[in-house]
C-alpha cells in the first residue's frame, strides 16, 4: 500500500479513547472491505450476551454460577444489593488490613497460589512495583517445585520472621497451593515461628482453607466468590490484597478497570477497543485459531503481561465443544516477551518465517524520567520507540499483520485499563465463535489425571515395601494390576530412585532396571 493510502487507512481505523488514555490502531490488519458490515450481526449478539452476563445471567451452566468480575470495580452494577455491599466491604477490609500491616514490623510478602491466583498478582507487582518504594517486598510460590520454593525461602533468609504469607485458593484443596502452604509452614516452624501468626487466607467461605485459617487463628481471611474465575480475579482480593500490602495504589487500578469497562460496554464497535480487538482476532484466525497471538509490549514493566494473557486467553478460549455441543477445537495460542528483547530472539522468524501469527504491539509514550541522551538529541527511550516502529514497519512490508495499543504511561490506572480491555475482548470473541469462555474442563481433567498418577505411585511404593529383592517396572505393574501402565510405573520408579527414596540397579534398557526399597 502506498504511504498516502496507508496514512488514510490509519486515520480511518485508529480508535482513540481519551477517557481511558488508550488508542488502538488496526490499520495494519488486512481485513477485507465489508468486514465490519458482515460482522455487525454477530457483534450485536455479542453485546447482548455481555449485557446478560453483567446482569447476572448464569454464564457457566456446568457449575450453575454467574460470572461477575466486572462488578468488582462497579459494585453498584451487581444484580444483588447484598452482593454489591459485600464487594465494597471487602475492599474496605483490604485497605484497613494493609494500613495496619504497614504500621507494624513486616518487610516482606510471600504470596502462595497457582494460575490466576499467582499470575495476576505477579503481573501487577512487576508492572507497578519499585524495590526502593515498595512497603513490602513481594515473593511468590507459584508452583509445587520444591527447588523453586527453596530458592524463594533462601531469598527471604533472615527476613522470614518479618514475612507475611498470603495463601490464595478458592477451594482450599488445590494441590500446588496446599503444598506451598505446607512448605512455608515447615520453614516458619523450623525457624521457631508460628505460621498462623504470619498467615492470611484468601478463599471461599467454608472451604478447607477457610476452616484451617479459622481453627488455627490466622491473622485474617478474605473472600473469594464462586462468580469470580481465577483468571479474572486480579481485581478481587486475590490481586488487590497483595498489591495493597506492596503499597500499590489499588484505587487507581480499580478506577482504570471501571472506566475501561464503561468505554467497552458501549455497543459502538468502531469506538470500542475491546470489540475491535475481538474482531481482529476473529479476522486473523479465521474464527478457528488458525494463527497465534504475539504480544510485544515495549516496556520492561509489562514483561509479565503476555504470561498473564496466556492464561486469560488460552484457558478461556481453548475449548473442544461449542455451546451447541459440537466439537470445534477452538483457541488462540499466545506468546511474547518484551521489546526490543524479542528483536534479538524471534522477530527474525516473524519477519521471514512461517506466517502463522498476528502481532499486538503495546507502546508507552512516556519513556521515563531518567532517559539520558546516548547520542546528541537521542535518548535510550527514543531508541526503544525506534525499534518498535521499525519492527512494525518491517513486519508490514513482509505482509505480516499487526495492531498497536498506545498508552501515555504504565501506571496503576493503565494496568487496570489493560486488564479490563482484554477481559472483555475475550468475552466478545467467545460469543463470536459460540463457546463458553468461563469454564475449564481441560484443567479439571488434568487435575484428575495427576491424582491418578499419585495413586499409582502409592501403590508402587507399597508393593516394593512388601517385596523381597528387586523388581522391574513390568513386574511391579503386573503385581499391582496396572499392566497397561508400565511406562508410567517406570517413570515413577526412576524419579523415586533419583531422589533417594528407592534403590535402583540400572539396566541397559528400561525393562532391565531393577528397583527396591
Amino acid at each position: 500500500m502506498e504511504p498516502q493510502a496507508l496514512w488514510q487507512r490509519y486515520q480511518q481505523y485508529l480508535c482513540v479513547n481519551d477517557e481511558i488514555g488508550l488508542s488502538l490502531d488496526i490499520s495494519r490488519m488486512n481485513f477485507p472491505d465489508g468486514f465490519f458490515d458482515r460482522m455487525a450481526g454477530p457483534m450485536a449478539e455479542a453485546y447482548a450476551a455481555m449485557d446478560e452476563l453483567e446482569g447476572g445471567a448464569i454464564a457457566n451452566p456446568d457449575e450453575g454460577r454467574m460470572v461477575g468480575h466486572y462488578w468488582l470495580r462497579a459494585p453498584e452494577l451487581a444484580p444483588d444489593g447484598d452482593l454489591g455491599a459485600e464487594i465494597t466491604a471487602t475492599l474496605a477490609q483490604v485497605k484497613d488490613f494493609a494500613a495496619k500491616v504497614h504500621e507494624d514490623r513486616w518487610t516482606d510478602l510471600l504470596v502462595i497460589g497457582i494460575g490466576g491466583s499467582a499470575l495476576g498478582p505477579q503481573f501487577v507487582a512487576e508492572a507497578l512495583g519499585d524495590p526502593v518504594s515498595d512497603k513490602l517486598r513481594p515473593h511468590f510460590f507459584d508452583n509445587t517445585d520444591p527447588a523453586g520454593m527453596a530458592r524463594v525461602l533462601r531469598e527471604l533468609g533472615h527476613d522470614l520472621p518479618n514475612t507475611l504469607s498470603i495463601v490464595i485458593s478458592k477451594s482450599g484443596g488445590t494441590p500446588e497451593t496446599r503444598n506451598g502452604m505446607l512448605t512455608a509452614k515447615a520453614a516458619y516452624e523450623a525457624a521457631g515461628l508460628s505460621f498462623a501468626e504470619h498467615a492470611v487466607a484468601v478463599t471461599s467461605d467454608g472451604s478447607k482453607l477457610h476452616r484451617t485459617a479459622q481453627d488455627e487463628g490466622w491473622l485474617a481471611t478474605f473472600p473469594m466468590w464462586d462468580w469470580v474465575g481465577g483468571r479474572t480475579s486480579v481485581t478481587s482480593a486475590v490481586g488487590l490484597l497483595p498489591a495493597a500490602l506492596q503499597g500499590l495504589p489499588i484505587g487507581k487500578l480499580l478506577r482504570g478497570a471501571a472506566e475501561c469497562d464503561a468505554v467497552t460496554r458501549r455497543a459502538d464497535t468502531m469506538h470500542n477497543p475491546a470489540a475491535l480487538l475481538a474482531l481482529m482476532w476473529y479476522h486473523a484466525t479465521g474464527g478457528r485459531g488458525e494463527k497465534d497471538m504475539v504480544v510485544l509490549p515495549y516496556k520492561d514493566s509489562l514483561l509479565l503481561f503476555s504470561r498473564y494473557l496466556q492464561q486469560l486467553v488460552m484457558e478461556s478460549l481453548g475449548k473442544e465443544f461449542d455451546l451447541e455441543g459440537n466439537a470445534v477445537y477452538q483457541g488462540i495460542a499466545v506468546y511474547g516477551n518484551k521489546g526490543s528483547t524479542d528483536q534479538h530472539a524471534y522477530v527474525q522468524q516473524l519477519r521471514e518465517g512461517v506466517n502463522n501469527f498476528f502481532v499486538t504491539f503495546i507502546e508507552s509514550l512516556e519513556a521515563g524520567d531518567d532517559a539520558i541522551e546516548v547520542e546528541p538529541g537521542i535518548t535510550s527511550g527514543d531508541y526503544l520507540r525506534g525499534f518498535m516502529m521499525g519492527t512494525r514497519t518491517a513486519l508490514y512490508e513482509a505482509g505480516r499483520e499487526s495492531m498497536t495499543i498506545t498508552v501515555p504511561r504504565v501506571d496503576a490506572f493503565t494496568v487496570g485499563v489493560l486488564i479490563a480491555l482484554y477481559e472483555r475482548a475475550v468475552g466478545f470473541y467467545a460469543s463470536l465463535v459460540g463457546i463458553n469462555a468461563y469454564h475449564q474442563p481441560g484443567v479439571e481433567a488434568g487435575k484428575k489425571a495427576a491424582a491418578a498418577v499419585l495413586d499409582l505411585q502409592r501403590a508402587v511404593v507399597e508393593h516394593l515395601a512388601a517385596s523381597d529383592g528387586e523388581r522391574t517396572a513390568e513386574q511391579v505393574a503386573e503385581a499391582i494390576g496396572q499392566g497397561d501402565a508400565v511406562e508410567s510405573v517406570h517413570k515413577l520408579l526412576a524419579a523415586l530412585a533419583a531422589n533417594g527414596r528407592l534403590k535402583a540397579n540400572a539396566g541397559a534398557k528400561p525393562a532391565e532396571a531393577g528397583f527396591r526399597v
